[in-house]
């Protein structure tokens, strides 16, 4: 629903009704529109960037979903997209020196959702590219050091719109959910096993 207000919405309003509740940046929290934390993680301006994402969403997101359970996963989600969310405003603003500079999409919230997928699943293999077989592992490293590349090269100039410091906050958020609730959880579960 949101991709299709996007599709009605005039071209270039950046002052617009879609713009101001569903574009994330370190000027619009400032402004007081906090709920573009959130907002901003649902919305997609492009067919391809929805499309990927969803692709994204079904294959690691269904299968994380069944493993967690369907409430788990989806406080996970929604603290991974809106730390993503933030990360890229603070990134945008004190790292590349851009406080208005928009973002919007579900990335944030899938890089989570992928890394916690690989810590739990490390040998599981993955498809880069859709074509290049790796463990999980290794797939969720190659995409925090390209998200790492990509920001030292946007901060340089250069680099493509892509919202590297979402991606990383996200992988951050998967990485510390996995850490301090995952793994103590997956190691009471072990004691209780052993002790049976």
């Amino acid at each position: 629903m949101i991709y299709y207000k996007w599709q009605s919405a005039p071209p270039d309003d950046l002052n617009g009704y879609m713009a101001q509740n569903f574009l994330v940046s370190w000027d619009a929290l400032q402004q007081g529109r906090g709920w573009v934390l959130l907002t901003s993680a649902f919305s997609h301006l492009h067919f391809l960037h929805f499309f990927v994402n969803m692709y994204v969403l079904l294959g690691f997101g269904s299968f994380l979903e069944r493993t967690l359970g369907r409430l788990r996963f989806l406080t996970f989600y929604l603290l991974a997209g809106m730390v993503g969310s933030f990360a890229h405003a603070a990134v945008s603003a004190f790292y590349l020196s851009d406080p208005s500079l928009p973002a919007l999409g579900a990335s944030g919230a899938l890089a989570g959702v992928i890394l916690v997928f690989s810590l739990l699943f490390p040998k599981e293999k993955i498809l880069i590219m859709g074509i290049i077989p790796v463990p999980a592992i290794l797939g969720a490293a190659l995409f925090i050091g390209l998200d790492l590349w990509g920001l030292a090269a946007q901060s340089g100039g250069g680099g493509l719109p892509i919202g590297h410091g979402a991606h990383l906050g996200g992988s951050f958020t998967g990485i510390l959910y996995y850490i301090f609730f995952l793994r103590p959880a997956i190691r009471r579960y072990r004691r209780q096993v052993m002790a049976v």
